[in-house]
């Protein structure tokens, strides 16, 4: 299956808990940081619930 890989672009502290956890489950802990995950509905709708946080990467 296909990866992706996703960058946070803005910092967390003013993000709700919800958001927090969301970039958690993400594996996204720094600024600028960028993980590869699986492209899978799941992974597609947590970044989607935190997309001004986030950034896909090609």
């Amino acid at each position: 299956m296909a990866t992706i890989k996703i960058k946070q672009i803005k910092s967390r502290n003013r993000a709700p808990e919800r958001q927090k956890r969301t970039l958690n489950a993400l594996g996204l802990r720094k600024l600028n940081q960028v993980v590869e995950r699986e492209d899978s509905p799941t992974v597609r709708g947590m970044i989607d619930a935190v997309k001004h946080l986030v950034a896909v990467v090609e």
